[in-house]
C-alpha cells in the first residue's frame, strides 16, 4: 500500500482551508449536461484552469489518452480530440475539445490523461488524471467501479446527482490500493465554459477565504465532503499517484473527479 503523509492517516476526511493552495490547478472535463436524454455525440471541452476563482488558464499539452468506458468496455475517443484556444478572465491558453458517442443507456466514464503540465513557479510537473461522468437513462452501470487507472478517485455516491446540501464521498487509490492521508483539494466550478465562444462566463459565486478547500484521507484512503450548493465540484487527490518524477523534475501525479450536484426541486 502507498503511504503517504502517515502522521495524518488516522484522521477522518475533515474540510479545512489551506492558506498556501490559494490558487488550486485543475484539470476539466467539460460538457454542461451529465443527465443525456436522447442519442447523439455530446462535446466536451479539456481545459486545464482555476474556475473557482475564474483565474489563469494554463496551457494544456496534447492529451496522452482520452476515451470512454460504457458497460465495461473501453472505447478511445483521441481520434475527436482537436486543439482549441480558451479565454479566460485574464489570459488565453491551449486546451482542447472533443465529443463522446452516447447511444445506450448507462454510464459514460469520460478518462483524461493529460501530458505533465510544468509550473515554473514551484519548479514541478504537475499530472491530473481526471474522471468525469455521463448518464443515459438513469441506468447505473459503471459508476461505482475502479478503472484500473494509476491512481483515481472512486465515488462512493453516485457522482451524476448528488443532492446539494448532502455529502459526497469517495476512496482514492494508486495502483489500486487505498491512500490514507492524502489532501484533497476541492473546487467549485463558479466560472462554467461558454462551449460555443470557448471563453470563461460570469462566476456565480466568489472563492472562500483563506484559500483551497481541502480534505484529508483516513485510514481506509475515503474523504466524504458536504455538498453546499448545486453544481459542478471537482476533488484533485494531491500526489497521491506512483509517479514522483518527470523530466528529472518532481511530479505530483495527481486524480481529479468531477461530479454535478443538484438543488431538489
Amino acid at each position: 500500500m502507498t503511504v503517504k503523509k502517515t502522521a495524518l492517516a488516522a484522521l477522518t476526511a475533515a474540510a479545512l482551508t489551506i492558506p498556501a493552495a490559494a490558487n488550486a490547478h485543475f484539470q476539466l472535463s467539460y460538457t454542461p449536461e451529465v443527465q443525456i436524454e436522447r442519442p447523439g455525440d455530446v462535446p466536451v471541452k479539456l481545459i486545464f484552469w482555476h474556475p473557482f476563482e475564474n483565474g489563469h488558464v494554463m496551457d494544456m499539452g496534447e492529451p496522452l489518452e482520452f476515451y470512454m468506458i460504457h458497460r465495461g468496455e473501453k472505447t478511445d475517443l483521441m481520434d475527436t480530440v482537436a486543439p482549441i484556444t480558451f479565454q479566460g478572465a485574464d489570459n488565453s491558453a491551449a486546451a482542447f475539445e472533443a465529443s463522446v458517442p452516447v447511444k445506450r443507456a448507462g454510464d459514460y466514464v469520460l478518462v483524461t490523461v493529460p501530458a505533465p503540465y510544468y509550473e515554473e513557479s514551484e519548479d514541478i510537473y504537475i499530472q491530473q488524471i481526471t474522471k468525469a461522468y455521463l448518464n443515459r437513462g438513469t441506468l447505473p452501470t459503471d459508476w461505482m467501479e475502479a478503472q484500473g487507472l494509476p491512481t483515481e478517485i472512486v465515488p462512493l455516491n453516485k457522482p451524476t446527482n448528488v443532492i446539494a446540501g448532502s455529502t459526497f464521498s469517495g476512496v482514492v487509490l494508486s495502483n489500486g490500493e487505498p491512500v490514507p492521508g492524502v489532501e484533497i483539494e476541492i473546487e467549485y466550478m463558479a466560472a462554467e465554459p461558454d462551449m460555443d465562444a470557448n471563453s470563461t462566463t460570469e462566476p456565480t459565486v466568489s472563492p472562500m477565504p483563506g484559500g483551497a478547500v481541502v480534505a484529508v484521507t483516513d485510514a481506509d484512503g475515503e474523504f466524504t465532503f458536504g455538498i453546499p450548493k448545486a453544481g459542478f465540484w471537482g476533488f484533485a487527490a494531491l500526489g497521491s499517484g506512483p509517479e514522483t518524477e518527470h523530466e528529472g523534475k518532481e511530479l505530483s501525479q495527481d486524480a481529479v473527479i468531477w461530479i454535478r450536484a443538484y438543488d431538489l426541486q
